[in-house]
């Protein structure tokens, strides 16, 4: 059967879909219920109105994820415009995401207000197999962030942060199983008792995924614990730790194919202290610290003998931020981030090395009319191995009229760190290069936002341009091999997002991303990054506890590299649909069914490894 059969196969259910959820079905039913006005913190490093923001901004909340049933975290980033996701295998598989059309090592994904990531220190298999706590809050930044948050803030910033436990103590127990032997189980609780407060997230499952040698076992933990000292101070911590299992069976055809006995385990560690502080009644300040520790082995048992790879990270990072409203109409930000890493790779390359860092940060939001917002921000970031690397970004929004429409735009520089491997891997037939220069990009965005009366939704559109210059690679030409700043690159196109609460009850939830992304030295497109994709969504709420919907994601137009031939492809096309309902019996107890690829759609994200086939999975939930 043709791909783009089956295409049209999954276009054509949900169609169907969308007519059985249309709102004339049930006239009788009521809206969605309002919904606040939503505040972030990544685009500025303070809360803001999102009606404020000159940056492209999303905002995916744990209560959102829960209610389309979607459990992880690269499946959670697939919902917004301009995030491709692409996996190496099924879940828990190494999993890289191209914002923007940036490289996977041009995206900084922050956990908590800690850095995940940077040149030495993947997040391939966090991406992969980690889920999103029940008090969990994902926000996305498009667009360069050096300026605010540092190297490989190039495509933009992934934030997921635990949110402070609020109101009357809460729990609920949930488990759910079904296809692939697949068994997962949640506890979570928060709530706030006086001064103090805590949210907790627990969960942790098992699939055999639908390929031997491919099961996956995960454990995941949040904790946040708040405690208000006085109307001036409050302190807190957090602690994040994920475990990932994996059996690695590696491409289906080619060299490698099909491997009996790889496996990938990874412990990933993150926990930070932070305190809070009104020095005076203008200014504010924050002070985190934060380390983390993780462990990645790669097993390989063969006839001569097992072979393991062991990666072990380790950061410890101190950051001041200060913020003061004395200034009429002005929000001065300001502070220092210092970082220690230490990298030990027993691989390719041969690694043991650390490296510090010290960076100093100012931004300046400008409200110059009711209805006009700035910002103006500039960063200097200081290694202690390559060297030093500025950064700037302006941002305005503008709000004509009764602030239904935004007008908005950012321009903004960006860098990525060469990592430990570029400067100084040593191998028989490659040697680093300790004179390489951080890569660099440049990019802009302008677009628009319409939000509907009573906070019932928004459609937003946004033209975007990145330029890489300085971009790294490995030059095995020469002899040793090494590697040098040689590339350029770009990347444009159109995100359009829309995110509806219609009448009858119905909730549409859409992203489409129109993306040209090309290698100007050599002429050629990027690969992996579809030069369309869709995320749609449409659900309804039937009244007496009983909801339900139907989700699709679209793939079209890219180029990928063959598994067994290593040549350069024209990947197949895909649509993949998904159904999903639930039952809310009582108050406490709620019933839950979904079914995966719905039309059991045969697709490759990365050549040579296929995804799962139709999946149902079934599930409850109490709350106590």
């Amino acid at each position: 059967m043709s791909t783009s059969f089956r295409s049209r196969r999954a276009g054509s259910g949900l169609f169907l879909l969308g007519a059985l959820l249309a709102p004339g079905s049930l006239g009788g039913q009521t809206a969605l219920p309002v919904e606040l006005e939503p505040v972030v913190t990544t685009a500025t490093r303070t809360p803001a109105a999102v009606r404020t923001l000159g940056t492209a901004t999303e905002i995916i909340t744990a209560a959102e994820l829960a209610r389309r049933q979607i459990n992880f975290l690269a499946g959670a980033l697939g919902l917004a415009p301009g995030a491709i996701t692409a996996t190496s295998g099924a879940p828990g598989g190494i999993t890289s995401l191209f914002l923007r059309g940036s490289n996977s090592n041009q995206t900084l994904f922050l956990l908590d207000g800690l850095r995940l990531n940077d040149p030495n220190t993947d997040y391939a298999v966090f991406l992969g197999g980690a889920c999103v706590g029940a008090c969990d809050s994902l926000e996305i930044a498009h667009g360069p962030q050096s300026t605010l948050y540092g190297g490989e803030a190039m495509g933009g910033v992934i934030a997921l942060r635990a949110q402070r436990g609020a109101g009357a103590p809460t729990a609920a127990l949930a488990v759910e199983a079904g296809s692939f032997g697949t068994v997962q189980g949640r506890v979570m609780a928060q709530g706030e008792r006086g001064a103090n407060a805590y949210s907790l997230s627990v969960q942790g499952g098992h699939t055999d995924n639908d390929r031997p040698n491919n099961a996956f076992t995960s454990a995941n933990v949040v904790l946040r614990l708040d405690r208000t000292v006085n109307d001036r101070t409050a302190v807190g911590g957090t602690l994040r730790w994920f475990h990932g299992a994996y059996g690695s069976p590696g491409p289906a055809v080619g060299f490698g194919a099909n491997d009996p006995d790889n496996e990938e385990r990874e412990s990933n560690l993150l926990a930070t202290v932070f305190a809070e502080f009104a020095p005076g009644a203008d200014w504010r300040a924050r002070v985190t610290l934060g380390g983390q520790h993780r462990r990645f082995v790669a097993e390989s048992p063969g006839p001569g003998g097992t072979a393991f790879t062991v990666v072990k990270n380790r950061r410890a990072v101190l950051d001041w931020q200060n913020t003061y409203t004395g200034w009429d109409r002005h929000r001065l930000t300001a502070g220092l981030t210092a970082e220690a890493n230490h990298t030990v790779n027993t691989g390719f390359g041969d690694i043991n090395e650390r490296q510090q860092l010290l960076a100093f940060f100012v931004q300046d939001e400008f409200t110059p009319a009711d209805n006009v917002y700035l910002t103006a921000g500039l960063r200097r970031d200081d290694f202690d191995t390559f060297g030093e690397a500025t950064t700037g970004r302006v941002t305005a929004a503008w709000l004509p009229g009764g602030g239904r429409l935004k007008l908005r735009a950012s321009h903004g520089t960006a860098f990525r760190s060469p990592g430990f491997l570029d400067l100084y891997g040593q191998s028989a037939f490659y040697v680093g290069n300790p004179n390489l220069r951080p890569e660099k990009s440049r990019g802009w965005d302008a677009g628009f936002d319409h939000y509907l009366a009573d906070n019932r939704g928004s459609v937003g559109v946004t033209w975007f341009e990145n330029r890489f210059r300085d971009l790294i690679i490995f030059d095995f030409g020469v002899f040793p091999g090494t590697t040098a700043n040689v590339e350029r690159a770009r990347t444009r196109g159109l995100e359009l997002k829309a995110d509806l609460a219609l009448p009858a009850a119905v909730r549409l939830d859409l992203a489409y991303t129109y993306l040209e992304a090309e290698n100007l030295t050599q002429a050629t497109r990027l690969l992996r990054r579809p030069r369309h994709g869709v995320a749609a969504d449409l659900a309804r709420d039937f009244g007496g506890g009983f909801s339900a919907g139907a989700g699709v994601s679209w793939a079209a137009q890219r180029l990928d590299v063959h598994a067994a031939t290593f040549a350069t492809i024209a990947a197949d096309d895909y649509a993949v649909a998904r159904l999903y309902a639930a039952w809310r019996v009582n108050d406490r107890l709620t019933l839950r069914v979904r079914i995966e690829n719905l039309f059991d759609e045969g697709y490759e994200p990365v050549h040579g490894y296929p995804q799962p086939g139709r999946a149902a999975f079934a599930g409850a939930e109490w709350r106590f």
